[in-house]
């Protein structure tokens, strides 16, 4: 295979443009203002507002885990507040024993690259690694001194308790809600793949969304753990029959997809997808697959050791241009290179591009907002709160959009500590937003992926192993039910990770050349067999008429 390097074009179109909402996009809005504001109203009365840096600490993991079951996401907030408040205390620890500004942005680095690997190897987010990366760099320059560490770590963990509590509450009412929604939206999807009847101009690019709707839908379900109600179980029919439409599309009937998606709305009871001849037996394959060990974790950050590197070098070079110029807080510069870095550099460019328009942008809405909020203590509150909603209702549309909101806000805590010159913070906030943008894009060009070429093989190999398989079970004359169910859900989960491998090692400059055209055969060689075992479990009624059905699709 050829080896030769090349660069790749950087796009400006559409780098820009809004997205749809997401359809729980008020959900953190309203978690992080319900997390966020009783103890800022806290420290508001007792005049102690210098300490809300540490109480955000706690409070900012109320974003995460909005997609996740409730088990889960019971497990998944508590990791991000201890991996938080860990952070935290290790920079003030650092900032405690030295005040050597050089010292405390290479320890800023080294945390930064730390948690952007750990962030993207479990997948946790959004939003990832940038606030804990914001909350940790801040705080190294947080006059400090060793006695005050453990009170400022204490605040952190109340306000940790108090931001998994904001989590864990709206499952009280609605207990399987995430499930739902991810359910619904696999239907969702399944109904567009549906409606290409398999032929249509854009078939690949619906498919492709479907493959990975319905394999988030699996995630979500598998997710919850080896309990499964009822109603879990009423959810993984419904998923079974989007993956019917992802592998026969022409055998489904997408107005019947979309009605159960709309059925899901809400907390009235799970629609019944009826009992094709394989449904019962493909719910086997559900009880195998969770039976199945996880890949160590080691295997996973190993993998993410280029990208390690990038933010490391990056955050460094940033910070350290930072001081040279003179500006005051060079962990500015440290946390715009850290939330750069995305999966290849072609996607780092886009999210460079946006955070500099955004920022740009969020000082002069700051400009606007320093007189009022230098007006009284309570104006300055509750702006931040308020810009804490709109950052995470508007970053879903556009990542430029949602820094709008998020420049102001971090300039207003560097104020909660006492009032200060907005022309100097201005100044300061721009010239480091543009070093870090230029030092961070410089390291993701300078440090380059190799792996991202042997990641695309591995998932091709995989890919093409999970298809042998299937084929395999395909030939024999009474395949075992559950095998066959994993082995079809096996195929089609390495076919998602094969295009989003793909898709980002093609986004990635200096590569050697890529199997383009195995990858392309892979896909739709997958796809077939995908087909086949769905038409051999039985699963495609074969009496479908796109216009009748004979379902009750009410409970």
């Amino acid at each position: 295979m050829s080896s030769t390097p090349t660069p790749r074009r950087l796009p400006l179109a559409g780098v820009l443009r809004l997205a749809r909402p997401s359809d729980i996009w008020f959900k953190p809005a309203l978690s992080v203002v319900a997390s966020v504001s009783p103890p800022n109203l806290i420290l508001l009365a007792l005049g102690r507002l210098d300490l809300a840096l540490y109480t955000m600490a706690g409070s900012l993991c109320a974003l995460y885990g909005h997609n996740r079951p409730y088990a889960a996401r019971g497990r998944t907030l508590a990791w991000v507040v201890l991996g938080m408040v860990g952070g935290l205390a290790l920079s003030l620890l650092a900032a405690s024993l030295t005040s050597r500004a050089a010292v405390l942005v290479t320890v800023g680095a080294l945390l930064a690259a730390a948690q952007k690997t750990v962030c993207d190897a479990t997948r946790v987010g959004p939003p990832g690694n940038v606030v804990p990366t914001f909350i940790s760099s801040a705080s190294l320059f947080a006059p400090q001194t060793l006695a005050q560490v453990p009170g400022h770590v204490g605040l952190a963990l109340a306000a940790g308790a108090w931001a998994w509590l904001v989590g864990m509450v709206p499952g009280l009412l609605r207990p399987h809600g995430p499930e739902r929604r991810a359910t619904a939206r696999a239907l969702n999807a399944a109904a567009a793949c549906a409606e290409t009847r398999g032929t249509a101009e854009g078939h690949a690019r619906t498919r492709a969304a479907c493959a990975a709707a319905v394999h988030a839908a699996w995630q979500s379900l598998l997710a919850g753990g080896a309990r499964r109600d009822r109603t879990r179980r009423a959810l993984e029919r419904l998923v079974v029959r989007a993956e019917v439409a992802l592998a026969a599309p022409a055998d489904t009937d997408p107005a019947r997809l979309r009605a159960w998606a709309r059925e899901l709305r809400g907390t009235a009871r799970v629609p019944r997808a009826g009992s094709a001849a394989g449904a019962e037996d493909e719910l086997l394959g559900v009880e195998a697959e969770l039976a199945e060990p996880r890949p160590p974790l080691r295997r996973l950050l190993a993998s993410y050791a280029p990208l390690a590197a990038r933010t490391a070098i990056g955050c460094a070079l940033a910070g350290h241009a930072s001081l040279l110029l003179g500006v005051g807080r060079p962990y500015w510069a440290l946390v715009t290179a850290a939330s750069l870095y995305q999966a290849n550099v072609t996607l780092t460019w886009s999210r460079g591009v946006q955070r500099v328009v955004g920022n740009l942008v969020g000082v002069l809405l700051f400009a606007a907002l320093a007189p009022l909020t230098h007006g009284h203590p309570v104006a300055l509150v509750l702006c931040s709160i308020a810009l804490n909603f709109g950052a995470e209702a508007l970053i879903g549309r556009n990542y430029w959009l949602g820094s709008v909101c998020v420049t102001p806000m971090a300039l207003l805590v560097t104020e909660f500590a006492g009032l200060q010159d907005p022309g100097r913070l201005i100044t300061e906030r721009v010239v480091d937003t543009l070093v870090g943008a230029l030092a961070g894009f410089a390291a993701a060009v300078a440090v380059t992926n190799r792996r991202a070429g042997d990641r695309l093989e591995h998932a091709l190999t995989t890919a093409e192993r999970a298809r042998e398989d299937a084929a395999r079970l395909l030939t024999e004359p009474h395949p075992a039910p559950a095998a066959l169910a994993s082995a079809r859900r096996a195929l089609a989960a390495a076919l998602v990770e094969l295009r989003g491998t793909a898709d980002a090692a093609t986004g990635e400059w200096w590569q050697r050349v890529l199997p383009e055209e195995r990858v392309v055969l892979a896909d739709q060689a997958g796809h077939r067999t995908l087909a086949a075992t769905v038409r051999r479990q039985g699963l495609v009624p074969q009496d479908h008429d796109p216009g009748r059905t004979t379902e009750d699709i009410r409970p």
